[in-house]
Formats: C-alpha cells, sequence, structure tokens
C-alpha cells in the first residue's frame, strides 16, 4: 500500500516539472536529451505562461547542481535556458529572462573559471537578441562590475588568465549592446558605469602593447580563432564610442584620461596616442569637438606638471584635430589656438624664470636640462598650432592667420594675452619667432584666389612691421610667410637658392593672367611692400639665406603679381638698391654691398627672361659678363662663396659693370610700358610703421619727399599762357626731369643728408618756405583758372592774392545761361 501510493506521486507533478526533469539524463556525459527538450520547448512555446515557472524550476536545479558542484548538470541547465530563450518571444517571456540572469549572474559569482565563461557565453547570446518590448525594472549594475573584474584577471595560469579576461570583454560588449539602444537603460553612459567600463578595455589594450602581442590566428583551417584579450577589447571600445550619443560624449571620453594619468601615460605617450587615434575614428565626425574641448581642458589642468607631461598631452592634442580638422569642428577652432598659446606662453615664462634662477654653478645642469624639456613642449605646441591650420579650409585658415598675428608681439602696439614687459626682450623674441613658425605652417598651401584676402591690412601690417626688426631671422621668416601667401602656383621650389639662371623657360614656372583684384592690390600695397624689401636689403646681419629669400620674394611677386607698372616699379627698385649700394650713406659692410649688387644681378637677369625682352636681357647679360670678368665679387655665384676676396671700395666710375638706368628705360620704352616713370628715383615711402619697431634712428627709415625746387615766379606773359598739364608740373615745383643722373643724385644726397644733420629750427623754417611758396603756386593756379560769374547786381570786385578786378555788370535778361540750366 504505501509502495502503491508513492509510486502514483510522480505523475501527480505539475507538467512542466516533468518536461524539465526529462531533460537531464542519468549521466551528464550524455548532454542534454534532445527529443525531451524538444518537447520542452514545444511545450512552452504553446503555454507561454508556464515559461516563468519554467524558468525558476530550472533555475533552482541549477543553483542545486553549483553548490553540489555537479557542473555536468550545470552546463545542461544552462544550455536549456540558451534553447528557451532564443525559441519563445513573447510577452511573457520577461519573468523567464530574469530567472535565466539570475542564473548567470550565479555562475558568474562562483570561482570556476569555467563556470565564469559559461555563464558570459549565456548572457553573450541573451544581449543578441532583440526584445519587442523595452525593460523597465531591469538593471546590469552587477554585470557591468562582474564583467569588469574578470577584465582584470589575475589568474596564475596564463592561459585560463586569458580566457577569463577575453569572457569579461564579451561579457561588456554584450551589456553595451544591451542598453546602449535602449532608451530605458541610458544610465548604462553614467560615470559610475564608465568608470568601469573604459578602463577594463584600456587595461587589456595597454597589457597587450606592453607585451608586444599580437592577435592570434588558428593552426587548424575551420578552428574558431583564439582571440587575443586586446584585439577584443579595442573592438568593444570603438563600438562603445561609436554608439555615443551627444549628450555622453564628455561621459566616455573623461574616463580615458583618468586611466592616462593614473598609470603615467603621458610619458611616453604611443599608447595616449593610440587611445585617441581610435576615439577620433570611432566617434561620429559632429562629436570631434567634444573630444577636443576635454584634451584642451585636461592640458590646463596640467599647466603645472612636468614639462614632458604637457609635451605628451599636446601630441596627443595634435593627433586629435589633425584628424577633425579635415572635419567642421566648429567653434572649437579658435578656443584650440586661444589654448594653445596660452601654454606656450606658459612654457616661456617658466623657461625664462627658470634661467634667472641660475645663480650657482651647481644648477647649470638641472637648468639646461628643464629648458631643453621647456624646448620639447615649445615645439609640440608650435607644431600642433601649424598642423592643425594647415588642415583647415581655406577660408578657416584666413580667420586663424589673423588670430595667430594677432597674438605676436610687436613693439608699440598693445598685446593683450603676451605681455611683453614681463617677459622682456628675450621672451618676446622667442614668441615672436615660434608664432612666426607655426605661420609658416599654416600658410603651407594656402591658396587664395585674391591677394587682398589673403594679405588684408590688419595682417599685413604687423606682419611687415617685424620685417623692419634688427634680427635676421625674423626677417627669414616674414618672407617666408609671403612666399607661402603669394606663390600660389608652387614655384619656389624652382627658384631655391640665388643665382644667375642662363635660361628661365627651363624652369617650366606656371603662371596666369594677373586679376583685376590683384592690380587693385598692387596698386594699394605695391609701394609697401617695395619699401620693405628696400629696407631690409641694408640690414647689416643679412645672411645669404636673408639674400635667397629676398631674391625670391621678387620672384615670386614678377611670377604672380606683375603686370606692366609693377614691372616698371620692379625696376625702379632694382635700380634704386644699386644706388643705395654704391653710395654706401649708411656705411654698409662690404659683405651687405656685394650681395645688393647680386642680388639685383640675379632679379633683373630672371626679370628680363620673364618678361621676355630681348634688347633688356641683351644690357643685363652683357653686364653680368663684365662682372664675371673684372668683379666676380659682384654675383651671387661668387659673393656668398666661403672665403670670397670683397673689394676694398666699389668705384662708381666703372659704369659697365653696373645696370644703367637709362639703358633699362631705352629697352623697355615698348607698349605698355612706362619707361619715363624710370626716370624718377624710387624713394620708400613714408609710413608710420616705424614708431612699432626697434630702430636705430628714425631718420634711417622716413622717406624724403621730392625737393620742391623754388624757382621765381612766372612773369605775366607766362600768366596769360594756356594752362596745359606741363604748365602744371611746372606750377608746383616738379622737379626737371632732363637734367643729368649724376645730378639728380647728388642733390638727393645733399637733401638726404641736410635732414640727418640739420637743427630741428632750421628744417622746420625750410619746410614753412617751402609751404609759403607752395601757397602763392597755387593762388597763380586759381588766378588763371577762376573767373567771377556775370553778375547783374553792379560792380563786383574779386580779390584774389593781390590784384583786384572789376567786371561790368550784365542784366539778367542778357544773360546766356546753357540749355540744361533752362526749365
Amino acid at each position: 500500500m504505501p509502495a502503491g501510493v508513492c509510486g502514483c506521486c510522480g505523475p501527480l507533478r505539475p507538467r512542466y516539472k516533468r518536461l524539465v526533469d526529462n531533460i537531464f539524463p542519468e549521466d551528464p556525459k550524455d548532454g542534454l536529451s534532445k527529443s525531451d527538450m524538444e518537447k520542452l520547448t514545444f511545450y512552452a512555446v504553446s503555454a507561454p505562461e508556464k515559461l516563468d515557472r519554467i524558468g525558476a524550476y530550472l533555475a533552482e536545479r541549477l543553483s542545486r547542481d553549483v553548490v553540489r558542484h555537479r557542473y555536468g548538470y550545470v552546463v545542461i541547465a544552462m544550455e536549456a535556458l540558451d534553447q528557451l530563450l532564443m525559441a519563445c518571444h513573447s510577452q511573457s517571456i520577461k519573468p523567464f529572462v530574469e530567472s535565466f540572469l539570475h542564473m548567470v549572474a550565479k555562475l558568474l559569482e562562483s570561482r570556476e573559471p569555467d563556470l565564469q565563461v559559461l555563464g558570459t557565453n549565456s548572457f553573450v547570446k541573451f544581449a543578441n537578441i532583440e526584445e519587442d518590448t523595452p525593460s523597465y525594472h531591469r538593471r546590469y549594475d552587477f554585470f557591468v562590475s562582474q564583467f569588469s573584474a574578470m577584465c582584470h584577471s589575475t589568474h596564475e595560469d596564463p592561459d585560463t588568465r586569458t580566457k577569463i579576461r577575453v569572457a569579461g570583454i564579451k561579457g561588456l560588449q554584450g551589456v553595451v549592446r544591451k542598453t546602449v539602444n535602449d532608451e530605458l537603460q541610458a544610465i548604462i553612459w553614467e560615470p559610475q558605469h564608465m568608470d568601469k567600463l573604459i578602463p577594463s578595455m584600456l587595461f587589456n589594450m595597454q597589457e597587450a602593447e606592453d607585451l608586444d602581442r599580437h592577435p592570434l590566428t588558428p593552426s587548424v583551417p575551420g578552428q574558431e580563432l583564439q582571440q587575443d584579450p586586446a584585439v577584443l577589447a579595442e573592438s568593444c571600445f570603438r563600438e562603445l564610442l561609436g554608439r555615443a550619443a551627444y549628450g555622453n560624449m564628455n561621459n566616455a571620453v573623461r574616463p580615458v584620461l583618468v586611466h592616462l594619468d593614473n598609470h603615467r601615460l603621458w610619458e611616453p605617450n604611443e599608447f595616449a596616442v593610440s587611445c585617441f587615434r581610435i576615439i577620433m575614428y570611432s566617434i561620429q565626425a559632429q562629436h570631434s569637438h567634444h573630444v577636443i574641448q576635454q584634451v584642451l581642458g585636461h592640458l590646463d589642468t596640467h599647466q603645472r606638471n612636468t614639462p614632458r607631461v604637457r609635451a605628451g598631452i599636446v601630441q596627443v592634442l595634435l593627433e586629435t584635430v589633425a584628424i577633425a580638422a579635415k572635419g567642421s569642428v566648429g567653434p572649437t577652432v579658435l578656443e584650440v589656438f586661444n589654448t594653445l598659446l596660452k601654454h606656450l606662453r606658459m612654457s616661456v615664462d617658466l623657461e625664462l624664470g627658470e634661467a634667472s634662477r641660475r645663480n650657482s654653478a651647481s644648477s647649470v645642469s638641472s637648468g639646461r636640462c628643464k629648458e631643453s624639456e621647456e624646448r620639447i613642449v615649445q615645439n609640440a605646441v608650435i607644431q600642433t598650432i601649424g598642423f592643425f591650420g594647415g588642415n583647415l579650409p581655406d577660408y578657416q585658415r584666413a580667420e586663424v592667420m589673423m588670430f595667430i598675428m594677432g597674438k605676436v608681439p610687436v613693439y608699440g602696439t598693445p598685446c593683450h594675452t603676451l605681455d611683453t614687459v614681463k617677459i622682456g626682450h628675450q621672451g618676446t623674441k622667442r614668441i615672436q619667432t615660434m608664432l612666426l613658425s607655426s605661420l609658416i605652417m599654416v600658410t603651407s598651401g594656402f591658396k587664395s584666389k585674391t591677394m587682398s584676402a589673403a594679405l588684408p591690412p590688419p595682417f599685413l601690417d604687423p606682419l611687415f612691421s617685424i620685417s623692419l626688426m634688427e634680427d635676421s631671422e625674423l626677417r627669414q621668416l616674414v618672407l617666408e610667410i609671403l612666399h607661402n601667401i603669394i606663390d600660389r602656383h608652387d614655384n619656389r621650389a624652382k627658384l631655391r637658392g640665388i643665382r644667375i639662371i642662363p635660361n628661365v623657360a627651363a624652369l617650366k614656372i606656371k603662371r596666369e593672367k594677373i586679376s583685376k583684384q590683384d592690380v587693385a592690390f598692387m596698386k594699394k600695397h605695391g609701394q609697401q611692400l617695395y619699401r620693405h624689401i628696400f629696407l631690409g636689403s641694408k640690414e647689416e646681419d643679412n645672411s645669404q639665406k636673408n639674400f635667397e629669400l629676398l631674391f625670391t620674394t621678387l620672384a615670386v611677386l614678377t611670377i604672380e603679381l606683375a603686370n606692366e607698372e609693377v614691372v616698371v616699379d620692379l625696376v625702379r627698385l632694382a635700380a634704386a638698391l644699386q644706388d643705395m649700394a654704391l653710395a654706401n650713406e649708411e656705411n654698409m659692410s662690404m659683405f651687405t654691398r656685394c650681395g645688393i649688387m647680386a642680388l639685383v644681378a640675379a632679379y633683373l637677369n630672371f626679370l628680363g627672361q620673364m618678361i621676355a625682352n630681348p634688347p633688356f636681357c641683351q644690357h643685363v647679360s652683357k653686364v653680368i659678363e663684365l662682372r664675371t670678368m673684372d668683379a666676380p665679387h659682384l654675383l651671387p655665384e661668387h659673393i656668398f662663396r666661403d672665403k670670397c676676396p670683397l673689394p676694398d671700395s666699389l668705384d662708381k666710375e666703372d659704369r659697365p659693370l653696373y645696370f644703367q638706368t637709362a639703358d633699362m628705360a631705352e629697352c623697355l620704352a615698348g607698349p605698355g610700358y612706362n619707361a619715363e616713370r624710370l626716370s624718377i628715383p624710387y624713394i620708400p615711402q613714408v609710413t608710420d610703421e616705424e614708431r612699432l619697431t626697434r630702430r636705430k634712428s628714425l631718420v634711417d627709415t622716413i622717406s624724403l619727399q621730392v625737393d620742391i625746387v623754388s624757382n621765381n615766379l612766372p612773369d605775366k606773359s607766362q600768366l596769360a599762357e594756356e594752362i596745359t598739364f606741363e604748365t602744371l608740373k611746372k606750377a608746383i615745383g616738379k622737379k626737371d626731369t632732363t637734367g643729368m643722373e649724376e645730378q639728380e643724385r647728388e642733390k638727393r644726397r645733399q637733401v638726404m643728408e641736410k635732414f640727418q644733420k640739420a637743427p630741428f629750427e632750421e628744417i622746420a623754417a625750410h619746410c614753412e618756405s617751402k609751404a609759403n611758396m607752395l601757397h602763392d603756386r597755387l593762388a597763380h593756379i586759381f588766378e588763371l583758372t577762376i573767373r567771377p560769374p556775370p553778375s547783374p547786381s553792379g560792380v563786383v570786385a574779386v580779390s584774389t592774392g593781390h590784384a583786384q578786378h572789376q567786371h561790368q555788370s550784365i542784366p539778367v535778361y542778357e544773360m546766356k545761361f546753357p540749355d540744361l540750366c533752362v526749365y
């Protein structure tokens, strides 16, 4: 009887329990019973309301088996759970999922690596299932923490350790896939989760870089790839960043910076650079400025750190902006440059401050080390500025050029960001040099359609002010910047060096017809360009490189901006340079004088071939041939050679050795060229730039206008003659151009000497007399041209100067009006 009662209890158990029990064989080695599993699956699909009970019972059995270490049955239970999850897709699957996740958590909590891997694999399968409706109450906090801990496994066995870490990374990847697309699971992007996810991936990526490991390949075809934790972690890292939305970008990048700080990975910074390359290529392009802003902010927080750490962060910023510059980075552009310039100033302050504190001999070595390390920071900043600016679109690059130029300290001008008082002359020069170097990189490859857009006055004026500095390096940098902007057809490489080019046509120089906008630019700013070439040529510290850059400047101007009028101006400039070297009124060294002569020869040889004027070329070639035989020191191939013998003086009487203005004017007397202008000596224009620079003397650079020659007043017969253009020229005292060239040069020298050496009172009296004379001349002109209108009101006396004239009144009805004035 008791046996009969016990025998009938089995069928009284619920059917779902009997179906679950049937899938477990007597020997776990036999594995899951497929036929019984199919029955259980059919039952679960037919009666979805039983799913939660099936899951709870499976969880109960699995928990018991885990405690009893019956791992074979644990594997069977998890396989059954996986199959039920894959087969059932209904609203009632939610409670079943809770049981499933509970069992996965049980496995992850165990200390058995195999069970942890088993639970992870089941969770990954679950993560790949797309649920129809989101879950309101499900949380993945435990899984994030547990999988992150597995990523940092320190198991003694290397293979086991790798297996656990791979499982942890896969688990995190599953959490990401399961949560990022679920609006109700946005909590995954909160800092407490990102601070676990991101470092776990970076830790494995860093481990691989330290060990120089590479992905393993299967030894047998068809065998599953044994994944490397670093490769898998990088893949997961990219996937996470690719799914980051606008508001989540900061939380995703901040843990990266913290990890690099904690592990001291800014020096060396190969891993940091690699991380941010991955970040920039993984995120959406419109989010790039978020990353840049965070790196800039991180640089600000480390402004008191060691130079190498700061340099490492700047180099990471370089890689970041180099990628972002190819797209639009919006308002971040000027913020990047502003921050970099601020740190550049800080680095110069630290370097100069450290140098000033080096008082004892024992601190010299450490001071030099500090200085060299600060140079590393400065070079990194300059490289970043230049590279970023050089990769921007042209319209943004022009703004950046203006922005950087506004930060260059110039004496006499307000500079709000870079205060030149505190850093002194040495610090100011350092900053000027570095900023101009960055401008060279920014302007490299810049192609502007018009010069007025590329060289606006707010950019051109301070640039030329720096070109007047008494420092050859600064002048070289200014000329290189001008080359980058003016040379729009990349002809500089063909013109490199200074030499007598025998055949310019062989260089295959590219050029286009000058546009109307560029013609207007040269009319407005051409004299400014000529002036700075003229003044820059006579500096005593000019080296061969200075003359080479001056030659390239003249050549590029000829190629890009020279029409007939500009050609005449350039010839006048060359003649003025030659006259300056011959007269030597400023006591220049013989090397400088011969260098100017060589510069003029090289340029006129180039110009003659560019304008294809045979007589002009013949005159230039004749002078060059004579110099080759009698005065090789006046040619660039000889004067810039080491140990070139220099003459004691330059003899003005050796006229065949010099280019004659009259002969060149005769050669250019063809159509299009106003050769008469060549007879007017070139004198630099008066500007206010000299007050912005440190020059030796104000008189050295101010230009003296053509002296007004006082002539006797014309007699009455002359006053009665017809007013023509020539009459006006004579009336205002225009210098007679028919005189001898030597007399003109001598008179100009006397005027220059008078203004340099005469007392101020004498110069003021002289100018006042000239002003009175000009007033009298204008009065006579008005007397000849102005006539009073007929008046019907009687006699009108008009006084002009000292003469009075009376005219008879005319009745209104007899007055003759023009037809257009009659209504």
